[in-house]
């Protein structure tokens, strides 16, 4: 580790974790700890990788801190997968984190490997993306999710061939209507891993979620207890962004350990914060108001090279609960509206006050010391998973307020 003090916590899917995990960073404060630098790795991140990328990204801290400030450092580790891409995805990689899974997982591998082109292939792959979601389709076609308050994607119960070249039409791949009955349907196995993709990131959504809010949320209430002066500093990676915000909402009442969030790429909606959605002033954004939990500002940062963001987070979004998403036609990404934008995109909207800024002005005249902030990245910033950069660390400290 490049940094220390520097602590691990760790939580189960459930939001549970070790005994004594709150003990120890509330030690950290009797150690002459003034601030703690909490940071949430997001989606696709192993363990190990995990705790490399927390290594990388706490290396500048103690070069850009203040005379008097006195720095400790945690890693939140949380159970997000490791799907890769490239060259071929190693699908039983999902085992690691579904383990009860491992027979759906297994069968969508053999699918996704040997692309039978008929219907009948593409409807197994529907029914066994439920299965792997806990997602199913009621007698009146709406579907559901056990135990979740969250809106279920209408792609996990709608036609699975219609879905599939949605997704390869996004991934810039010849969607044309087939030629006959079940002919050229291999074409669209390019999208079902998309979209097989997308279902565990629907997985992950949650999952980050109720970590945030029933995990790491009630544990800073038990450091705040332990330790009234300790100063923590809340830091996101896409879902770890999603996590850390969704910890502030299972903050105990009144407990106020939170003094800066920062969010780097922020995989939730850009509306997450607003008290009235612009296209619907009767609801809230899942998190509204939050950001009065915070003692200092929240800084989302975003950036227009994310096309993890750009494209696919609003495709998916689009497609979560509205059925007529699924007919092709203009805007078929959804980009050209605003409804199902990521924070990690475009920043913060819909919450009056809140403060636009370029990176380079942030850095140079500090952020606001309270409120919504949003911070163009995109000059350093180039793609989902850019963030080992020290102009980052420094949004981090300045959001903070602990740097020279």
């Amino acid at each position: 580790m490049s940094v220390e003090p520097y602590r691990e916590i760790t939580f189960d899917k459930e939001g549970d974790g070790p005994a004594g995990q709150s003990a120890a960073l509330a030690a950290l404060a009797r150690q002459g700890v003034t601030d703690l630098v909490l940071f949430a790795h997001g989606w696709n991140s192993s363990p190990s990788g995990a705790t490399r990328l927390c290594s990388d990204f706490f290396e500048p801290f103690p070069g850009l801190l203040a005379p008097g400030v006195e720095a400790g450092y945690a890693g939140v580790i949380w159970p997000s997968m490791m799907f890769t891409g490239e060259p071929v995805p190693d699908y039983r990689a999902l085992v690691t984190v579904l383990p009860e899974k491992e027979a759906v997982l297994d069968r969508l591998t053999e699918l996704l490997v040997t692309e039978p082109p008929d219907e009948t292939a593409f409807a197994e792959f529907g029914a066994l993306l439920r299965e792997l979601t806990d997602v199913s389709a009621g007698g009146d076609g709406r579907a559901g999710a056990a135990g979740s308050r969250e809106p279920v994607p209408e792609f996990l119960v709608a036609d699975p061939v219609a879905v599939c070249t949605l997704f390869t039409e996004a991934l810039g791949a010849d969607a044309g209507p087939a030629q006959g009955f079940g002919e050229g349907l291999e074409r669209y196995w390019k999208g079902a891993r998309e979209v097989l993709r997308q279902a565990t990131y629907y997985v992950m959504k949650k999952r980050s979620g109720h970590v945030g809010e029933f995990g790491l949320g009630p544990l800073l209430g038990e450091v705040a207890r332990a330790a009234p002066r300790l100063r923590v500093h809340l830091v996101g990676h896409s879902m770890g962004a999603r996590l850390v915000a969704y910890a502030l909402k299972g903050l105990p009442s009144g407990a106020s350990p939170v003094a800066s969030v920062t969010l780097f790429q922020g995989a939730f909606s850009h509306y997450a914060f607003a008290a009235r959605l612009p296209h619907d002033p009767r609801r809230s954004g899942s998190l509204r108001d939050m950001q009065h939990r915070v003692r200092g500002p929240v800084v989302a940062c975003y950036s227009r090279h994310d096309t993890a963001l750009g494209v696919f987070y609003p495709l998916a979004s689009r497609l979560a609960g509205d059925s007529a998403s699924l007919a092709p036609g203009p805007g078929l990404l959804g980009a050209d509206d605003p409804r199902w934008g990521a924070i990690g995109h475009d920043g913060v909207l819909a919450v009056p006050g809140t403060v636009v800024r370029p990176l380079a002005t942030l850095l140079r005249e500090g952020a606001p010391a309270s409120g919504c902030v949003s911070v163009d990245t995109g000059d350093v910033v180039r793609s989902h998973s850019d963030i080992r950069r020290a102009e980052l660390a420094r949004v981090v400290v300045s959001a903070a307020r602990t740097g020279r």
